[in-house]
């Protein structure tokens, strides 16, 4: 049985989202659990900003409480966050992550981060021996399915990111860029996105770096850097501040900004899960707080461009699933029919080798041929098995991998 439950950007606000978030040790910790609690074949922790998701895969009939072993890892009352959670089993949960994966359930209609996200969670997951060939064949099919649709369908107002949202949101209100002083909170992935955003709309960037990273830290071109612990010093200059950290503890608190007096007005956005910034300070004078929340896709999916990008990817990702539950009800038959493979081209190679001795070629020559010989006749067996498996209904395919494995028994015990 595959099995998830997770929560996102359309079941629970930043604050919960925040709190079901897993840092990379946590969730070593928690895949550790999994797996022992429940016996779980494989494991996968998918954990970003906008969702939290568990995936599992184990060959029981009955599907685990998955959310119970959330809370109980994160010590809270599962009745208390039942509301914020969905789960979904087999069919639904690999439709879900084939859509996922591709940017449909994003907040920014198909974003591109969300597939890095996914290869990146299968990564890790696989590194750490959490996947069983159920997961790892899972996601890394979402994957591919995915890029194909990065490759063949537009979707309007679509890859655009956070930061670009806001951008646009902000040039609305008639904030200025040009010349804005803009500290951006972080250098990993998304804070590098956010600062090159913000220079090609021609703000002077800031950017902090961690003290003990000086001088290993490369910061994106046309940006400044100064040392992390001296952010808040710096503060007061700015007009527009975003925090894009993994770091668990706030980087701007309350009692930071409590006694701060600015003589203009200064943009905070906090773009990290959990959150870096503390809500608390939207209600002071002078700060205007935003979380990631607050950008979301403005793609319209009922203009005629976006109906025929949504039709022609349910129909990529319809066809990517099928393969995935081809692969998945026949994963039995796979060691069957590589022997059955290798059994011909053994029978064929013993039947064509006097033939080959005769000819006129040196003993290197024979092997070359020997070896282009057993390849051809191994792809043409594989395509007889694989071509009849797509025309057969599957107890009739099962039927005839059953009767070759007979065949080439009998011509064992007759050699």
């Amino acid at each position: 049985m595959i099995q998830m439950v997770g929560t996102d950007h359309t079941l629970a606000p930043v604050n919960v989202r925040s709190f079901f978030s897993f840092t990379k040790e946590e969730s070593i910790q928690f895949m550790t659990q999994i797996q022992i609690d429940l016996k779980a074949d494989g494991v996968l922790l998918l954990s970003t900003c906008n969702r939290m998701e568990l995936w599992v895969s184990t060959d029981r009939e009955e599907p685990d409480n998955l959310l119970h072993e959330i809370c109980l890892f994160k010590d809270v009352n599962e009745e208390r966050y039942r509301g914020y959670f969905q789960g979904r089993t087999d069919e639904e949960a690999v439709e879900h992550l084939f859509a996922l994966t591709c940017g449909l359930k994003s907040a920014i209609l198909a974003e591109d981060q969300i597939l890095t996200q996914v290869k990146s969670s299968l990564a890790f997951a696989r590194e750490n021996y959490f996947t069983d060939s159920v997961i790892e064949v899972l996601f890394r099919m979402a994957v591919t399915a995915a890029k194909k649709v990065k490759t063949s369908v537009t979707f309007t107002h679509a890859d655009s990111t956070a930061i670009e949202q806001a951008v646009s949101m902000l040039k609305e209100q008639r904030f200025n860029f040009k010349g804005a002083n803009c500290m951006v909170i972080g250098n990993g992935e998304y804070g590098k996105i956010a600062a090159n955003t913000l220079v090609k709309n021609g703000a002077n960037v800031t950017v902090t770096v961690r003290q003990y990273h000086r001088g290993h830290v490369e910061i994106p071109a046309g940006c400044s850097r100064i040392n992390y612990g001296d952010r808040m010093q710096y503060l007061p200059e700015c007009d527009l501040v975003v925090s894009a950290t993994t770091s668990p503890h706030l980087t701007i608190e309350y009692d930071d900004l409590l006694g701060m007096h600015p003589d203009h007005p200064i943009i905070l956005i906090d773009f990290a899960i959990p959150q870096d910034i503390d809500p608390r300070i939207s209600h002071l004078k002078s700060f205007t707080l935003y979380n990631i929340d607050d950008f979301h896709s403005d793609a319209d999916p009922e203009n005629e461009a976006n109906r025929a990008a949504y039709r022609q990817t349910r129909e990529i990702l319809a066809e990517e699933e099928s393969e995935f539950w081809f692969w998945m009800n026949d994963r039995d038959l796979v060691p069957r029919i590589h022997r059955i493979k290798d059994q011909a081209v053994e029978d064929y190679n013993l039947r064509m080798r006097k033939i080959i001795r005769k000819l006129p070629l040196t003993g290197e020559e024979q092997m070359v041929l020997n070896g282009d010989m057993d390849r051809a006749v191994g792809k043409v067996i594989a395509k007889l098995i694989f071509d009849l498996q797509d025309h057969l209904p599957d107890h009739e395919f099962r039927e005839c991998v059953a009767g070759m494995e007979k065949v080439f028994e009998k011509e064992d015990d007759n050699s």
